[in-house]
């Protein structure tokens, strides 16, 4: 397609290095037209890039937001202890049994799904609301029910896991208000997402589209793929900043994937919806 040489050739014309006008100038230029043509479900929350939050605060914070979802006991009287109930102090900690050295680098960041699943029905069955007739207690388990609902749903996707794991444990906020600038996707990807969207105009409305439109979404399954490996090696390492980035393009694919997914025939664009 002539549309990715293009901007190419427009990189090559500037100054070379990586703090040339013209890429800053094009990066800019893009990234306001990918805000320009795609609508963002974003978070009310805000966190600084270089925050690093101490153990004793993620604990307190994780503590307020289970508090938030649950009943709080009669004055005077103490929570009830639920048999069988996880240590809440954070959604790795939810699940012991399988992931029982908590979150990267101590562990790999790939969860086996099938153990997650088992394991969370196992609790789900513990704490089960019905299973309690007193007012507290069943308060108290459906505050944990919900909590456990929370942690899986977060842990069993890639994107939202790397996400809660960069967001409550080092303080780095992907999906905050101010995302679009914070955390601005490289130039590379937005032109590849600009070439998914060129392809869709050109072909949308052909009698070929459908078919052409399935071979995006394999070949952005593929690109999710690659991602996610790519995501494990970081936070397997360590290398938080790496990280960040490969999470960002991973939002994007997923993205993509979405618009790509409700297209229909005779559409010439797609809706990018970031994933929260």
């Amino acid at each position: 397609m002539a549309f990715r040489p293009r901007i190419a050739q427009l990189c090559r014309s500037g100054t070379a290095g990586p703090t040339s006008r013209t890429t800053r100038s094009l990066t800019c230029t893009a990234n306001q037209d990918i805000r320009t043509r795609c609508r963002y479900r974003r978070q009310s929350t805000a966190a600084g890039l270089t925050a690093l939050p101490r153990q004793s605060a993620l604990n307190t914070l994780s503590n307020r937001r289970y508090a938030s979802t649950k009943a709080s006991a009669p004055e005077g009287q103490s929570e009830p202890v639920l048999a069988g109930a996880p240590d809440i102090t954070n959604y790795y900690t939810i699940f012991a049994q399988t992931l029982p050295s908590g979150p990267p680098p101590a562990s790999p960041f790939e969860i086996s799904t099938s153990d997650l699943r088992r394991e969370f029905l196992q609790l789900q069955g513990l704490v089960h609301p019905d299973k309690y007739r007193n007012g507290n207690e069943k308060a108290h388990a459906e505050g944990l029910s919900a909590r456990i609902n929370e942690a899986y749903r977060t842990l069993i996707d890639p994107l939202q896991r790397a996400q809660y794991l960069l967001r409550e444990l080092h303080g780095i906020d992907v999906t905050a208000e101010d995302a679009a600038t914070k955390h601005a996707l490289d130039p590379e990807t937005l032109m590849e997402v600009m070439e998914v969207q060129e392809t869709i105009e050109e072909v949308g409305a052909s009698p070929e589209g459908e078919a052409q439109i399935n071979a995006l979404k394999k070949e952005n399954d593929r690109r999710v793929v690659d991602c996610v490996q790519a995501l494990a090696g970081f936070f397997d390492r360590g290398d938080l900043e790496a990280a960040r980035r490969e999470c960002i393009r991973l939002r994007f694919w997923y993205s993509v994937g979405e618009g790509l997914r409700e297209w229909e025939p005779g559409n010439t664009e797609i809706r990018l919806m970031h994933t929260s």
